[in-house]
């Protein structure tokens, strides 16, 4: 499949038509779909990736185990930012691929044939 080049003006604007709820909705309710496998494929990525990982659990260790208080507060804050960050990062990934999959194996032009004949 050769690789689409998408403008940043492209991009820009398909993030902006997600923030409608109906657009948004439409594609909760297709990974609800797939839900069953996709947590899976997450957290063998993020396994992969080395994100859960000796230095991981290393950092998760030190973080709870700051004397201070506040100074534990920002620290697992900040490590509960960077996992929420990698986790989207990884998940918005699994999601690419998935789309690239769907789109080799032509579910893409069925499901846009099935929704051009409603």
């Amino acid at each position: 499949m050769p690789e689409e080049t998408i403008s940043d003006e492209e991009l820009a604007a398909a993030v902006e038509r997600l923030s409608d709820p109906e657009r948004f909705g439409e594609a909760e309710r297709m990974v609800a779909r797939a839900a069953p496998g996709l947590p899976a494929v997450l957290v063998t990525a993020l396994g992969q990736g080395g994100w859960f990982g000796e230095s991981h659990l290393s950092e998760t260790l030190k973080a709870a185990t700051i004397p201070d208080e506040d100074q534990r507060l920002t620290a697992i804050r900040a490590l509960l930012t960077e996992e929420t960050q990698m986790g989207m990062m990884v998940g918005v990934a699994v999601g690419w691929a998935l789309r690239q999959e769907l789109q080799e194996s032509g579910a893409s032009s069925t499901q846009e044939n099935e929704n051009e004949e409603s």
